[in-house]
């Protein structure tokens, strides 16, 4: 709309004439279109959630230690009963700078869906005002002997335009905006789902590191006195010399592990400070304890595989990206029809343009620019179809629905993965368990025969190669039971990752932490946005609004 006020030679009822009919005129046409708009065509397809493959039942659930019964997966850490853990998640909850970015993004995306929400509204407000300076050539043609050629001018004004959401264009766009909120909401669970298991799998690894270390260790001190032993009875003449290099050739290598281990311990330490977002080293403190390997419950509730659509975050972020892709199909659709528009202009306009200077009465002044007679306006409807596109409209549309099947397509994907990664998961927790078992039946025969070959070798009933053998078996047994303890606590965290548990302990707590706010709000006037009500709003709800209020 564009209404604009030039100099008239009407006085005091002309412009209030002109007013009334511009006051008149223009709000009803917002009232009819308001009273039309709800009753308006909505093109596109309706959001309708994809199916997917989903099994009846896990794999392994006639094994005893699997519980069907549906679990509580909020604090799923608890269950190892190790303090410093709990406290390394709530830490890197707080803390985790990949999760911070994440909370910011769904303000980003909360502040796009006011954007939506403000399109569906007259997207023209503009208030306007300009001087110019012109001169005008006097040796034109047809031009006046008296007119002014060389004078200013004053424009104010106020125009205002709305597309009427005639076809449900705008609409679209609010519900795609909804459906973006949701997907970053999911997306941010995602990441915490993530953020818990990767934490307590480190630290895991570090308690698994501390422990071969140790058994290193205690392996170098056996073979340390085997040496001594060898030495001894080369100085008394009853071995040779072979016996004293092969016993410390096996010490040397077993010390040379060492160095390994501490490396990779070093290294699990400093991922876990990453986590936490906090500089290398400054956890070395909390970790000093000499805290075992987190040990397994004897069993485990994993629910039923049908849970997973609910509960993982990754699934509800699949969904949510196809219903905001489904309503951009129908944005896109909207332009393959007539635009309705109301337009309309209003403004004051005055000149300094004189004709007295030749003679002539009348002519204008900047004073005029508030009088009654400096007014002019127009208002009305219009529309615009663009009919000759050339398909372009039309292969946008196709566009759209592709990238919506890849969604769906992406969507069953992401189900079966999800059921790949439990089984997986539970398979391999379940078969370390098997494991471990065994191997520590063999470690206890392996000590057994270290030291049953060290007393025979002291009475000479066998050579020293036997004593090799069976401490380099035990020291080998040792490492791998060790590993096969640590990989069943890792494996029960896999699969508690796969089953989608930890993201519950953010709710009812803001997504960015008070400081973020704080900071972002010196800058910028968030409002109400940042409001945890606002964040997370029921998006079923929000979809089965009729009217959505702008972000004023």
């Amino acid at each position: 709309m564009r209404l604009s006020m030039i100099k008239r030679s009407a006085g005091n009822k002309g412009w209030m004439k002109h007013a009334l009919e511009f006051i008149g005129f223009f709000p009803a046409c917002l009232i009819a279109t308001v009273m039309v708009l709800p009753g308006c065509i909505t093109v596109g397809p309706d959001y309708i959630k994809p199916d997917g493959p989903v099994s009846e039942g896990w794999i392994e659930k006639e094994t005893p230690s699997i519980n069907s019964i549906s679990p509580d997966l909020s604090s799923w850490w608890e269950v190892f009963g190790d303090p410093v853990l709990d406290k390394l998640i709530e830490d890197a909850c707080n803390q985790n700078l990949p999760l911070q970015i994440a909370g910011v993004r769904i303000l980003e995306a909360r502040a796009r869906l006011g954007i939506a929400t403000g399109e569906r509204y007259p997207q023209l407000q503009q208030a306007a005002g300009a001087y110019t300076r012109g001169g005008l050539s006097e040796s034109t043609a047809n031009s006046t002997p008296s007119a002014d050629f060389n004078f200013g001018e004053i424009n104010l004004g106020f125009d205002a335009a709305w597309e009427l959401d005639f076809w449900g264009k705008f609409r679209r766009g609010i519900e795609a905006g909804i459906g973006d909120l949701a997907a970053s909401i999911a997306g941010f669970d995602d990441i915490l789902v993530s953020l818990t298991a990767e934490v307590a799998r480190t630290y895991v690894e570090v308690r698994t590191l501390e422990a071969r270390l140790k058994v290193a260790r205690e392996n170098v001190t056996l073979q340390e006195r085997s040496l001594r032993i060898v030495e001894a009875q080369h100085s008394g003449g009853m071995v040779t010399e072979l016996d004293v290099q092969q016993a410390r050739s096996l010490l040397r290598d077993t010390q040379a592990t060492i160095p390994v281990l501490e490396a990779n311990l070093r290294q699990a330490k400093n991922a876990l400070a990453l986590l936490l977002g906090v500089l290398p080293g400054s956890l070395d403190e909390l970790l000093s304890a000499g805290k075992p390997i987190p040990t397994a419950p004897p069993e485990i509730a994993t629910g039923v595989p049908a849970e997973l659509l609910r509960r993982r975050p990754d699934i509800r972020l699949a969904e949510q990206l196809v219903a905001a892709q489904s309503a951009r199909i129908g944005v896109a659709k909207a332009d393959l029809y007539p635009h309705f528009s109301l337009f309309g202009s209003i403004g004051l306009r005055a000149s300094d343009a004189s004709l007295t200077a030749k003679g002539y009465p009348g002519g204008s002044e900047f004073s005029d620019l508030f009088d009654y007679d400096s007014i002019e306006w127009f208002a009305g409807p219009s529309f615009s179809w663009d009919v000759l596109n050339y398909g372009r409209i039309t292969n946008r549309v196709r566009v759209q629905d592709a990238r919506l099947q890849e969604l769906i397509v992406s969507y069953r994907e992401t189900l079966l993965r999800a059921a790949q990664e439990v089984e997986d998961a539970m398979v391999a927790f379940l078969r370390a368990q098997e494991q471990t078992g065994f191997l520590a039946d063999s470690e206890k025969a392996a000590q057994r025969s270290v030291d049953l070959s060290l007393l025979q070798y002291k009475e000479g009933l066998v050579d020293y190669q036997r004593v090799l053998d069976t401490q380099r078996f035990l020291s080998v047994e040792q490492d791998r039971l060790t590993e096969a303890t640590g990989s069943i606590a890792i494996n029960l965290i896999a699969m508690y990752k796969a089953l989608g548990g930890g993201w519950e302990i953010r709710q009812g707590k803001h997504f960015v932490s008070d400081e973020t706010i704080e900071e972002m709000r010196s800058r910028t006037n968030w409002g109400d946005l940042a409001e945890e009500d606002q964040l997370e709003p029921a998006v079923e709800k929000s979809r089965k609004k009729r009217w959505w209020w702008p972000d004023w």
